[in-house]
């Protein structure tokens, strides 16, 4: 798929799939990503979370732990995709990279964390920049694990009508 294919397509939101690699490997998701920031609203779920970041100037790095088919705890601020959720809930994580939280623009809001380990580490798992109607989350809404994950996808779609 192109940009040109996807906007013939008009498309009311995009959603950039997670996927195998690293954000420089995932086909057109970064200039989607580029092209169509505040034109139409966009999730970014696992790899197309990081995308995001990455086009937002994060760095996105190697996890402390693989996480793949794992869940985590994780907290979240009641924003984006979480609005109306309780905190804290249970998610799926497929990973093994994670968006370098300290290296997002500060206008970026992190919207969720994992609960804090014992050393007091914790891994962003959300964000959004509302201006440009970015939305990512590095878990799988959609895996039957992940606590609320239809709300979270129905709230994206929410903000599309």
């Amino acid at each position: 798929m192109s940009l040109t294919q996807i906007r013939q397509l008009a498309p009311d939101y995009l959603v950039i799939s997670p996927g195998p690699g690293t954000p420089d490997q995932a086909g057109i998701s970064l200039a989607a990503i580029e092209h169509f920031a505040g034109k139409m609203p966009i999730l970014g779920v696992c790899l197309g979370h990081q995308a995001i970041a990455q086009v937002l100037g994060a760095k996105v790095i190697r996890a402390r732990q693989v996480m793949h088919g794992k869940n985590s705890m994780l907290e979240h601020q009641q924003q984006s995709v979480f609005a109306g959720l309780p905190t804290p809930l249970s998610v799926t994580r497929y990973h093994s990279l994670v968006v370098a939280a300290d290296t997002l623009p500060s206008q970026v809001v992190r919207t969720a964390y994992t609960a804090p380990e014992t050393d007091g580490w914790r891994d962003l798992m959300g964000l959004w920049l509302p201006e440009l109607q970015l939305h990512g989350v590095q878990f799988h809404p959609e895996a039957i694990l992940t606590e609320h994950g239809r709300t979270m996808l129905a709230n994206f779609l929410a903000v599309t009508a």
